[in-house]
């Protein structure tokens, strides 16, 4: 049953003349001050939805972004800030792309944000998806597979700096700690994080994408959950996904239900009808398309259709995807409150062991626009799943 609600924001600013039609994202630039104020927007963000109720607030990292839709670069040290301007709110990173970090560099940082925030910041990790930010800092990106071991190892290596106390390592890329170092006296042989997390196991989520047996095995093999979202989060590949990461657990003799360890990531809009939520919602699902499916997060797209979004003169000579399919495909919830429960409502039968939901704003959807859509949100839908909560918490 679902019992959590969460929202994200990755970072952008107020995107003026949104949509297809508008503004390319290749020729959107923004001064420093206009992307500085990112971080008091989060501020205001995380604020509203601990008044709210909300479980938990997710942001995304991200660097190099001076066409201003992901701007946080640093969520270990937004988070611990916004854990001491919020009282209940959990504040998850979504995600640490460790391919921009050396592993242990991370591992201590996560540390000392979850001692400093008493456990409210929830620890994530993803391999990146940004050739301009992975590949800048000296990471592979276009070789996938050299991504992913990278990924791979970085990981093991984190988890063992968690839960082990003295660590050493020999791998492909990492020799921890390098090879006759003398300290004080003696040659280095381990090392230990300090400090290390103060609550373990280290509760770690992981986006899924493409959904393969080898990235759902290595999900269950650190015990780490997932999140389904964006362009995942459309008709049957959900179902896929989730009996899929379910399948790796069982592999490893975890019995979970479908859903179980498991979030789905929802854009949403409120509105008087269907169709006026997805009016007021539709250029900016199209500025989503724009910034997301030229990187690939969106596969169903054609090198025509990514072309297209390109240009704002073509834009109307080609079939692009509209928020009416991202509604019909189940991605995208618009709607009256009763419209949007209903979907939930029809979810959380299909999956027993969902407890989870992230609902969103597209990114550039205007802060006052979003302040007012969580709100409704808080106030006329989650109150339907209120007697669940309370039921769970008995």
């Amino acid at each position: 049953m679902i019992t959590k609600f969460d929202s994200s924001y990755v970072g952008s600013i107020d995107l003026e003349n949104p949509g297809y039609a508008g503004t390319p994202i290749n020729s959107r630039r923004y001064s420093s001050a206009e992307l500085a104020a990112v971080m008091h927007k989060t501020e205001t963000y995380a604020q509203h939805m601990d008044k709210l109720g909300y479980h938990a607030f997710w942001m995304a990292e991200h660097h190099f972004q001076p066409e201003g839709t992901e701007c946080i670069p640093n969520l270990l040290m937004m988070g611990v800030h916004l854990a001491n301007i919020t009282k209940h709110l959990k504040i998850a990173c979504g995600f640490n792309v460790t391919t921009m970090w050396h592993p242990l560099r991370l591992a201590e940082d996560y540390a000392m944000a979850d001692v400093l925030s008493r456990g409210r910041v929830v620890f994530g990790v993803a391999r990146g998806y940004h050739t301009r930010e992975v590949e800048v800092f000296g990471s592979p990106l276009r070789d996938q597979e050299a991504n992913r071991e990278l990924f791979e190892e970085q990981v093991d290596i984190i988890f063992k700096a968690f839960n082990e106390e003295r660590l050493s390592h020999q791998g492909k890329h990492y020799t921890i700690p390098p090879a006759d170092v003398p300290y004080r006296g003696y040659i280095l042989k381990d090392i230990t994080l300090v400090p290390q997390p103060q609550r373990l196991p280290v509760e770690c989520w992981q986006p899924i994408q493409s959904g393969s047996d080898r990235a759902f095995d290595f999900m269950a093999k650190y015990g780490i959950s997932g999140v389904i979202g964006g362009g995942s989060a459309e008709g049957g590949a959900v179902e896929r996904h989730m009996k899929g990461f379910q399948a790796a657990y069982a592999r490893r003799g975890i019995e979970l239900a479908l859903g179980e360890r498991l979030a789905i990531g929802f854009q949403f809009c409120i509105a008087e009808t269907r169709e006026a939520a997805m009016r007021k919602a539709a250029k900016y699902y199209e500025e989503n398309m724009k910034m997301f499916g030229e990187l690939r997060l969106v596969r169903a797209l054609t090198d025509e259709q990514i072309e297209a979004m390109r240009h704002p003169e073509k834009a109307a000579s080609i079939k692009l995807p509209t928020i009416e399919d991202a509604v019909k495909a189940g991605g995208f919830l618009a709607g009256t409150p009763a419209d949007i429960i209903e979907t939930l409502k029809a979810a959380e039968q299909r999956y027993p062991g969902l407890d989870r939901v992230i609902c969103t704003l597209p990114p550039g959807t205007p802060l006052a626009t979003a302040l007012e859509q969580l709100e409704r949100f808080a106030k006329e839908v989650m109150p339907a799943f209120q007697t669940a909560k309370a039921a769970a918490a008995d």
